[in-house]
């Protein structure tokens, strides 16, 4: 009976024929003085000589010239025979003699072994200053912020985590963010989480990494997936602040040291409340959403709009604050025209009135569309 594979190694290629040879007799070294049973897997999409290197030195090439980062990884990891997954850069950087210390743990029960390339020591020119000092810091800052990650360099490309682990996790991004996403997922997944203190080497050969695209890339995916950051929390503010301001000028002028302040704050304490209400129903929209594809398992806000409000509901309130809008503005038209049109309408009043009547049409349409974003939701939730 032939003997099960217990770890394979994907290493991304493109355009690595310099380093990759080091990288696949690395690795074959550590499984024979390890006694490992392993399997090496180049994901390629070169133009160079690395698959045909590769292919001498027996590893397994899966040739799909597809470029990305995560795209390479995705089309490996179809690939993989073993119980466990081991991913590193074929460039040099990492250190494969740590393969043991990861399967070590992996063996243990944890699911997913992440490596700290600042935990011990970074060889001098291994990584840009500004990568070292700026981009990964502040981008694996805001990932615990955002995610109670429990790991110090979100970023780093040595990782290793179970097949069934993987297997959980769908991953989907093609690009440098893919690195981003296997965390985040491995958070949102529960996976029990190991990082190891690595060390980080001089790559071979020429960087293929886009200090702002690909930190553009990785920012983005987190914004996109942290709603309350990116809209609830913000959108609260302006919503607050247009509320206090509308409610301060609705009393009357305010005058500061000679200078008359009443209509123009009123507009702007009108543009930051609508905008502020925009901005959240945009961060329900997006919570609603990553629930609704299986990327959030639960939200406390969507379980209760789900529960709570139906679309009938948000036409109501909406309909209601139309007419609350309507009313007003009848009276005070009613009583700009019953004393003979004496000069011009209570501006900051039909700066209200008008500002309610846009909440109004503004939730009856969040109605809509978060109620079809639901339906699934309900419907299984009603079985």
């Amino acid at each position: 009976m032939k003997e099960r594979v217990e770890l394979s190694v994907v290493l991304p290629c493109r355009n690595e024929e310099k380093a990759i040879g080091f990288c696949i007799n690395s690795i074959k070294k550590v499984f024979e003085e390890n006694s490992i049973k392993g399997e090496i897997i180049v994901s390629d999409s070169s133009s160079d000589k690395s698959p045909i290197i590769a292919t001498k030195l027996g590893a397994r090439v899966v040739k799909h010239d597809k470029k990305g980062y995560g795209i390479a990884y995705l089309e490996g990891f179809k690939a993989a025979k073993g119980k466990y997954i081991f991913c590193a850069d074929a460039d040099g950087t990492y250190d494969f003699n740590e393969i043991p210390n990861f399967l070590h743990y992996l063996r243990k029960g944890y699911d997913f072994v992440i490596g700290d390339r600042f935990g011990k020591n970074i060889d001098k020119d291994a990584m840009p200053w500004l990568h070292r000092h700026v981009g990964n810091p502040i981008l694996s800052g805001m990932l615990r912020l955002f995610f109670k990650a429990p790991v110090n360099d979100a970023h780093c490309g040595m990782r290793a985590l179970s097949k069934k682990a993987l297997g959980n996790l769908d991953l989907k991004t093609t690009g440098m963010e893919f690195a981003s996403e296997m965390v985040v997922k491995a958070i949102k997944n529960k996976l029990w989480i190991k990082e190891l203190p690595i060390s980080y080497h001089k790559r071979v050969g020429e960087s293929k990494l886009s200090t702002f695209s690909d930190g553009w890339r990785h920012l983005r995916f987190m914004l996109l997936y942290a709603p309350d950051y990116l809209f609830m929390i913000p959108g609260l503010l302006f919503l607050i602040l247009g509320l206090i301001v509308m409610a301060m000028f609705l009393i009357g002028p305010i005058n500061i040291d000679g200078l008359v302040l009443y209509t123009h704050p009123m507009i702007v304490g009108s543009f930051l409340t609508i905008l502020g209400y925009q901005i959240i129903t945009s961060g329900v929209y997006a919570k609603t959403y990553a629930v609704s594809i299986g990327f959030e398992k639960k939200d406390r806000v969507v379980d209760f709009i789900a529960k709570y409000v139906t679309f009938e509901s948000g036409i109501i309130v909406g309909m209601l604050l139309l007419l609350v809008s309507f009313i007003l503005g009848f009276g005070i038209l009613f009583d700009w025209v019953s004393k003979g049109y004496p000069g011009i309408l209570k501006t900051n009043d039909m700066i209200l009135i008008l500002t309610l009547a846009v909440i109004g049409i503004q939730t009856m349409f969040s109605a809509f569309f978060l109620s079809a974003l639901l339906v699934e939701k309900r419907e299984y939730d009603d079985c």
